[in-house]
């Protein structure tokens, strides 16, 4: 049988005391719900079918993937009806998995043990979590699992039970369409609830195979901003771990965070709270200094990023020298054994190899050649208030100290600018190029007094 993902994630998230619809809470920088349509792609499905209620639009425009079916639950009446809503869209033939979109932590491996075992009736996620304060408890016997008990309604032997429902089920569509028409809503909350499936297979004989998760962490899921931190330090922790068992060296597991995808060469290292966005790659040796931010970067062996740096959209070539306290902003590319101190920004912009801008400088929309460097102070001034012009530093240039190059505008090969010019017309190769206004001391000048 072909298999059909189902996700439940119509639920408004009170508890959460926010706007947002609970499943675009961010886990590690990604709403929750990309996190299990990820593990539900990774399954290969025929389709996935998300069940969406509370903040329907937003939610459907967080994801406009083209693999993305939608079922409206406009109003929320429990899971079980929740999935009543999806079964149109489900194929007759299918084997069906249900997923949560509050519950991203599961793992591929075990939900594919899950579907290994859906074939002899019900297969059931569990896990083993002692004292949970909510989950239903599991309550066994040699044939299988006989129910699942909920918390409010187990006797204090079945609360002691270990073995708890994560909820995630797996199944024919044939017996998952049976099944529904029989779950009834006779409840304090006048609500269809899934676990009902449990006790209808159980009385049809059915087999009931549970699955229990290696990692308890699996079965976390989100009710409240502080269920989403804890999870948050969860997922940071496996990332981390991660990390390690694969050569990276981490100053401290518990202070680094990793929002996207972080792939690392032999011998990096990394230092205390850096965060990690989008996609980041760091070649063999790389060195990432306490407090940096990097998003959506490449940066090549041996290359060194000082404390408190900045970096985005950008690359950064082999053995460059970035900050401390430097910016790179989108459109950048360093060439090899470029250096960028302390204070600079540069945006749109190319340094070739060796060259240098090493103090409080702002380089934008600039080509900068190969061994030139450029002094303290100095910036682009690439903005006329309407468009946005280039700078051509070609090879070889010294750049005096507050010098400012309005573009657009060509410093030629070998060039030299004097410290303190503003340079608005291409320069000359191989010259020396002032531009200052005329120095002026004024002879009985006298400064002015405050009046009494």
């Amino acid at each position: 049988m072909a298999l059909e993902i189902l996700i439940l994630a119509a639920g408004q998230g009170k508890r959460m005391r926010s706007d947002l619809p609970k499943v675009l809470h961010p886990l590690a920088g990604r709403p929750m719900l990309a996190h299990v349509l990820d593990t539900a792609r990774a399954l290969s499905p025929r389709k996935m079918i998300v069940v969406h209620g509370h903040g329907a639009e937003q939610v459907k425009k967080a994801f406009p993937e083209k693999d993305v079916e939608w079922a409206l639950q406009a109003e929320q009446l429990g899971t079980a009806h929740a999935v009543m809503q999806a079964m149109p869209l489900v194929s007759a033939d299918a084997e069906v998995l249900l997923l949560y979109g509050d519950m991203p932590m599961v793992r591929v491996e075990s939900l594919r043990r899950l579907l290994q075992a859906a074939p002899q009736g019900l297969a059931v996620l569990t896990a083993e979590i002692p004292n949970h304060p909510s989950f239903g408890r599991v309550v066994r016997n040699p044939a299988g699992v006989q129910r699942i008990v909920e918390v409010r309604d187990a006797s204090v032997a079945e609360r002691a039970l270990a073995e708890v429902n994560m909820g995630f089920y797996a199944l024919s569509a044939k017996r998952l369409a049976g099944w529904l028409k029989k779950i009834g809503n006779a409840n304090a909350q006048k609500e269809y609830y899934l676990t009902d499936l449990v006790a209808l297979a159980v009385a049809e004989r059915t087999p009931v195979v549970g699955v229990t998760v290696e990692d308890p962490v699996e079965a976390g899921g989100v009710n409240s901003k502080r269920d989403l931190a804890q999870l948050e330090r969860q997922y940071q922790d496996m990332v981390a771990r991660r990390l390690l068992d694969a050569g990276v060296t981490l100053a401290d597991p518990a202070r680094i965070d990793v929002r996207g995808a972080l792939e690392c060469g032999r011998d990096v290292a990394i230092d205390v709270n850096c965060v990690f966005e989008g996609k980041v790659t760091l070649g063999d040796g790389v060195r990432v200094s306490a407090n940096c931010v990097l998003r959506n970067i490449t940066i090549a062996a041996g290359s060194q990023i000082l404390p408190f740096c900045h970096l985005e959209d950008s690359s950064v070539g082999e053995r460059c020298r970035i900050g401390p306290y430097a910016r790179l902003r989108p459109g950048t590319a360093l060439d090899e054994d470029v250096h960028v101190g302390n204070f600079v920004e540069v945006k749109a912009s190319r340094l070739r190899a060796s060259a240098k801008a090493n103090h409080l400088t702002y380089i934008g929309d600039s080509d900068v050649g190969a061994r030139t460097n450029v002094g303290a102070g100095t910036i682009t001034c690439n903005y006329d208030g309407v468009n946005k012009h280039r700078t051509v530093i070609e090879d070889d240039c010294f750049i005096g100290s507050d010098a400012t190059l309005v573009a657009p505008l060509r410093i030629a090969r070998g060039s030299y600018i004097g410290a303190g010019s503003t340079i608005n017309k291409d320069t000359p190769a191989g010259q020396l190029t002032v531009a200052r206004a005329k120095q002026v001391s004024l002879p009985g000048w006298k400064p002015p007094k405050k009046k009494a």
